[in-house]
């Protein structure tokens, strides 16, 4: 079962004259616009949860209230309204002994520009947390050494932070917030200052990291690609409002708005979108048992050049008619004997650029499969090709008429054309 490691609701912070008259003039329909210059309104009533284990990135443009929410999650900045729950802890107006267990046990940050100690060692700066805690030096060193292996600087420990590259400062940073064992970690920013190289390689360490040790992150950025890249769920954030939240494909194909529509137009479909957003019904599918026969029957009827043979439910093999032509000529007459079993498969989550190069290999479309090898859909390569030129909305694309055997599941799709297509489908 899911569980939600931050809860928040109704949060507002307006700087300037009176922030809980502005709060209740916002409430009562105005805008951040209508409260300038007096008072500014950096959040207004956002609402969202985090669940555990997963990465949340707040993204927004300079200005659109993602840092100052951020800072309002572990109370670096007090909230003027709504309500903020860490694991259940309520962070508005709560006591500083309440803080500062929350920062110790349960919430790390990593900042912008890494925040190192000059003057002390990697070591030490990954173990200062610890120090502040009153963690002996031996322990807190053990530790500070291990959470180094995970992010590849345990040669580097003695070293300064000078000694090293933006990268490897970042990933200092990173360590030092893993160090105190917190569940929860707010990245503000973290990757803006390093260079697109490292910043990319970066973003890559991240994903392995959080896949191997299960932290709940929230990331904030101003780069759809980072945000597409890192994010389970995106919030979009402008003028102080979530306008959308949602995974990076229902961001990226269902926009809430204009200004949401406009901001993802540029973004690199080809890392975002995944089989499963772009896979069709497979039709040309039968049981082995059907036999060199009933595959051919089926291709005549369907018009295509190959099938896919299931076995208990499971995608096991293809045939092909070059495979059943050859067999004719050999008097071959038992299917078990030419089907190919070296299977050529993708899974629903596997992004699209991983997709060009299996869909060349084959002369069929790609079998999308799920971890028990029961085949969900397929993707044409045309269904491949239409995908990275459709802007918004779901994707339309054409399938062919044809067989579906009633125990494989199907793919559900906007289908508003029917033509005949390639290969097995």
């Amino acid at each position: 079962m899911t569980t939600t490691a931050i809860t928040v609701e109704h949060l507002y912070k307006v700087f300037g004259k009176n922030p809980r008259e502005g709060v209740k003039r916002l409430e009562r329909g105005e805008t951040r616009a209508d409260l300038a210059p007096a008072s500014t309104a950096a959040v207004v009533d956002a609402s969202f949860e985090v669940r555990t284990g997963e990465i949340f990135v707040v993204m927004g443009l300079s200005g659109s209230g993602k840092s100052t929410l951020i800072r309002m999650l572990n109370g670096l900045l007090d909230s003027t309204a709504g309500s903020i729950k860490v694991q259940g802890t309520e962070i508005i107006g709560a006591s500083p002994a309440t803080m500062r267990e929350v920062r110790r046990n349960q919430m790390s940050m990593v900042f912008q520009h890494f925040a190192l100690l000059p003057h002390r060692t990697v070591l030490e700066n990954v173990a200062f947390g610890l120090e502040i805690q009153g963690v002996n030096r031996a322990d807190r060193e053990a530790q500070a050494r291990r959470v180094l292996e995970t992010v590849s600087l345990d040669q580097w420990a003695e070293s300064y932070p000078g000694e090293l590259s933006g990268g490897m400062q970042q990933r200092v940073g990173i360590a030092r917030a893993l160090c105190a064992e917190t569940e929860i970690l707010l990245m503000d920013e973290a990757f803006s200052a390093l260079d697109p190289l490292i910043r990319r390689e970066m973003q890559e360490e991240l994903v392995e990291m959080q896949q191997q040790l299960g932290k709940t992150i929230v990331f904030i950025t101003h780069d759809l690609n980072e945000a597409m890249f890192l994010g389970d769920r995106i919030a979009v954030m402008r003028d102080g409002a979530i306008v959308q939240i949602g995974s990076p494909e229902e961001i990226l194909t269902e926009p809430a708005n204009d200004y949401v529509e406009q901001f993802v137009q540029d973004v690199d479909r080809s890392r975002v979108l995944t089989a499963s957003a772009v896979m069709q019904p497979a039709r040309a599918v039968l049981p082995v048992s059907a036999g060199i026969a009933g595959v051919e029957k089926l291709m005549r009827e369907l018009q295509v050049s190959g099938v896919f043979l299931i076995e208990k439910g499971r995608l096991v093999a293809t045939v092909n008619e070059v495979q059943i032509g050859r067999a004719r000529r050999k008097g071959q007459h038992e299917l078990q004997a030419i089907m190919d079993r070296e299977l050529i498969t993708v899974g629903p989550d596997t992004v699209l650029n991983e997709l060009f190069e299996p869909s060349v290999d084959t002369s069929l479309p790609l079998p999308v499969i799920d971890p028990e090898g029961r085949l969900l859909g397929v993707v044409p390569r045309v269904a491949l090709l239409s995908s990275m030129t459709t802007t918004t909305g779901a994707i339309d694309l054409p399938v062919t008429v044809g067989y579906t055997d009633p125990q494989i599941p199907l793919a559900t799709a906007n289908i508003e054309t029917v033509t005949e297509g390639e290969g097995a489908h």
